[in-house]
């Protein structure tokens, strides 16, 4: 409000001098009722500046003390990587993890115990703790050898010895967050044990998240099974109240649709009065999304859940290294077309940036996706972590 108290001191300066040559301008009979009408106005302008910048202060004031709650929706290293970079603001964050995982570790764990796969919410207790880095590398650690702990992840043992203890899943998860001092929740998108299964275009079925980018065919319909499940209360209480929520970036069909197909979480998500940002894989997956645009992977979930869910879609725009092409060329992998007219006639509003970290693989850069997120939300510079 910079502007009316300049403009306010301004006029009551104006009356000021001319009430002070009023008796100069004695011929003039108007000048003190000029001069104190200024005054006057000058007050008033006063009042109101003053009223209004203590209301800005108020509602800055209540904007940092309500912490924005912002739900990150996937699985796989895409959603620990949006969880690390919105973990550095003042938000209330809750990721909700797919348990369709049916290989590696989490597979075995799985079959052995009768739980859900562990790893992609170890990887989110991983991105969201407050821990030493030796503690993060301890429960990211992955057995080399051993007859039976070979190729099993220190931190999915612990989750399976936390279940056995605590009795149930969530419970495990829960007492693993306070151990980990883990900020914000993570929870996993259904209680029952879940399977995927895909309907290729050739008209073949396959069964099991794992075998599903095996068998490199065009994905027509994907579905959970069983049919009948039910989310987590708390999963649908987190997108109700949420005031962004964020899908992606994953693995389209084996990490992002499984967790749109539970019954109830995507109509959550429609009627949710929160913006609904989806983040675009950079590259193509082998057996899941080859020669998919970006407009594809929308109109893909739009069609398994019947309904447009988006209103932002973030792509980067940035080209990658030479050097990173050839390798993802090697694994028949390629950048994802960014078709943006395509993308608007969806409704979407497009955000195209470069969005890429490169180290060993393109990745997200978490940093810069979470401060595009935390933008679109109106989120203060200056309250970020220090």
């Amino acid at each position: 409000m910079r502007q009316w108290w300049l403009l306010a001191w301004t006029i009551a300066c104006f009356g000021i001098g001319i009430l002070a040559g009023v008796v100069r301008l004695a011929h003039w009979p108007h000048a003190t009722m000029l001069g104190l009408a200024v005054l006057l106005a000058a007050v008033l302008l006063l009042a109101f500046g003053w009223w209004s910048d203590m209301r800005q202060s108020r509602r800055r004031q209540r904007w940092q003390e309500r912490r924005l709650k912002i739900v990150a929706i996937g699985g796989g290293t895409g959603l620990s990587t949006i969880l690390r970079g919105l973990k550095e603001y003042q938000v209330e964050l809750t990721a909700v993890v797919t348990v369709a995982d049916d290989g590696g570790s989490s597979g075995r764990l799985r079959d052995d115990f009768a739980m859900p796969p562990p790893g992609d919410i170890r990887n989110c207790l991983v991105a969201l703790a407050d821990t030493e880095p030796l503690l993060e590398r301890l429960l990211q650690f992955r057995f080399p050898a051993g007859q039976g702990l070979e190729g099993h992840s220190f931190g999915n043992l612990f989750l399976a010895a936390m279940t056995h203890i605590m009795g149930d899943f969530e419970s495990a998860i829960r007492e693993t967050s306070r151990v980990l001092a883990v900020r914000g929740k993570v929870l996993p998108a259904v209680r029952e044990d879940v399977r995927l299964r895909a309907h290729l275009a050739d008209g073949s079925v396959i069964e099991g998240e794992s075998k599903i980018p095996e068998a490199g065919g065009r994905i027509e319909l994907l579905e959970l099974v069983p049919r009948d499940l039910e989310p987590l209360p708390d999963v649908l209480s987190a997108i109700a109240s949420a005031d962004a929520i964020v899908v992606g970036p994953g693995s389209l069909y084996t990490s992002v649709l499984p967790n749109l197909l539970v019954p109830g979480i995507a109509d959550a998500i429609a009627g949710s009065s929160a913006r609904k940002i989806y983040v675009c894989n950079v590259m193509t997956q082998r057996g899941e999304t080859d020669d998919l645009s970006a407009s594809s992977h929308v109109k893909a979930i739009y069609k398994h859940i019947g309904k447009p869910l988006f209103d932002y879609v973030l792509v980067n725009a940035a080209p990658l290294p030479e050097e990173a092409l050839q390798q993802y060329q090697q694994q028949m992998s390629y950048p994802v077309r960014v078709d943006i007219e395509e993308l608007n006639r969806l409704g979407l509003k497009v955000i195209a940036r470069d969005f890429v970290h490169y180290a060993t693989y393109a990745r997200h850069d978490s940093r810069k996706i979470a401060e595009q997120i935390v933008s679109l939300l109106g989120y203060e510079r200056d309250t970020r972590r220090e």
